[in-house]
């Protein structure tokens, strides 16, 4: 079901692609969200994890940057995550205010026991596009994301 509204073709077009856009985002996300949800993570926590599991320790402003997320927002997320032993903090020693976090081993085995799930589950759902539209749409995706008014 496309848009109900009444503008003129241009603004019908694209907010018709951005409800498509929404509904596919959403609808993966949903069936991502269900093994976090057994694990007791959230898309957050998640996303730590599979950041310091593939880039390794990093400092809480890397983070945030590599999630789009706020600092402040991330603090909550990595103080859940210590509490369930999966990453912990060690001061940086050149700067004594900033903390590099790094995974535990409990943390380094619950996400690559579940990011393999993830993947196959991301790779399933894009399965349906070629190669080639795999990268175009990635490139799409890119260009809109950079699109931000200054």
């Amino acid at each position: 079901m496309g848009t109900k509204y009444k503008g003129t073709k241009k603004e019908i077009k694209i907010l018709d692609a951005y409800i498509k856009f929404t509904r596919a985002s959403v609808s993966l996300d949903t069936q991502l969200n269900r093994s976090l949800t057994e694990q007791k993570l959230t898309h957050s926590q998640f996303g730590v994890l599979e950041v310091l599991y593939h880039v390794g320790p990093l400092n809480q402003k890397d983070i945030a940057e590599k999630l789009l997320s706020s600092n402040s927002n991330l603090v909550t997320v990595i103080d859940n995550l210590e509490k369930l032993e999966l990453v912990t903090r060690e001061r940086y020693q050149q700067d004594r205010r900033n903390f590099i976090i790094h995974l535990t081993d409990k943390g380094k085995k619950l996400i690559s026991e579940l990011f393999p799930k993830h993947l196959k589950i991301i790779t399933e759902r894009f399965s349906v596009l070629t190669d080639k539209e795999i990268e175009t749409l990635g490139k799409l995706c890119k260009k809109i994301g950079l699109n931000v008014e200054k």
